[in-house]
């Protein structure tokens, strides 16, 4: 009888599991690819669309803003459907590993087509990717760990999260770059190059990760029970008021970008490009992580607990 050739259970050890170094390069390079293409769409919708023929065909400001957030609500619709297909049917790896495939697909058709109908196959490609890995990685991290070693968890996040964000600063400091002076097909070539790695470098951990097998229908009986339901009815309202905050962040890829090109841009001696104005957001939390992690949550916790529901309304307050 053929034995499975992957771990699915941790085993005992004190020590960080050996494929989180794979997760956090993989995830560092996959949001170098989604940020670093998500910075330029508007700008390039406005500025480079064209026809079959090659002729100019961009949008108007408002046009390129509709398709930007049609874009961005199928990025956050598609993890139901990438959740489902890992814990019913093939499991948290093969799915993050197949995705990936379409999502390299669709940075392919972008780089290549630069008429609307590339834009549309291509954004819809990179939905599912992108959207059907996005409740996988995270619980793959999980997955990864043991009572043993659990302690880890949190500061394994910790660089999961910095990696997260030096690759969306990398990126949106980089691609309005290679648009300004080079063009689409290279704008949107390296996204989908470091995309590619980033799926290359999953797979090369495949023998390290643990590999939780899919609960078939037994997860829709527990998602669809009395417990199931209630435990999702406790969550929905911190989703109302997270769904309220994206709503208005996700603003800052397409008014903010638009709203800048009518602006001073001058700062430290350059002029910067209306798109990089987005690396505010991943610099400052790069700066703040280590802040927060080293002096705010230890001091915080002499007198209360910094527990992640606090830690959110601290955010929400200051936002």
């Amino acid at each position: 009888m053929p034995t499975d050739p992957y771990r699915t259970s941790p085993v005992a050890s004190h020590r960080v599991p050996s494929g989180i170094p794979y997760i956090v390069a993989n995830e560092a390079a996959e949001r170098f690819s989604y940020y670093g293409m998500r910075a330029i769409l508007v700008v390039f919708m406005t500025r480079y669309l064209v026809d079959g023929s090659g002729s100019p065909d961009v949008m108007t400001d408002a046009q390129a803003k509709s398709w930007y957030h049609l874009f961005s609500s199928a990025v956050y619709f598609t993890p139901l459907l990438g959740a489902l297909l890992a814990d019913v049917y093939l499991g948290k790896y093969r799915t993050i590993l197949s995705l990936s495939v379409v999502y390299c697909l669709g940075h392919l058709v972008l780089a290549l087509d630069d008429t609307r109908t590339g834009l549309a196959l291509g954004l819809s490609l990179i939905a599912l990717g992108s959207g059907g890995i996005k409740p996988c990685v995270s619980a793959h991290v999980g997955d990864q760990f043991g009572a043993s070693n659990g302690h880890l968890l949190a500061r394994v996040f910790g660089y999961f999260y910095f990696a997260i964000n030096l690759g969306a600063f990398a990126s949106t400091l980089l691609t309005p770059l290679l648009l300004d002076q080079y063009g689409p097909h290279l704008a949107f070539g390296l996204p989908g190059g470091l995309m590619l790695l980033a799926t290359v470098v999953f797979w090369a951990g495949r023998r390290e990760f643990i590999h939780v097998p899919p609960a078939g229908r037994a997860f829709t009986q527990q998602l669809l029970s009395a417990e199931g339901l209630s435990a999702v009815g406790r969550l929905a309202m911190i989703f109302a008021f997270v769904a309220m905050f994206w709503a208005l962040f996700d603003q800052t890829g397409s008014a903010w970008v638009l709203q800048a090109e009518q602006m001073n841009r001058n700062f430290m001696g350059l002029e910067w490009l209306p798109s990089q104005i987005q690396a505010m957001n991943p610099i400052l939390i790069l700066i703040l992580i280590p802040i927060f992690n080293g002096f705010v949550y230890p001091l915080v916790a002499r007198w209360a607990a910094p527990t992640p529901l606090r830690k959110i309304a601290c955010g929400f307050f200051i936002t």
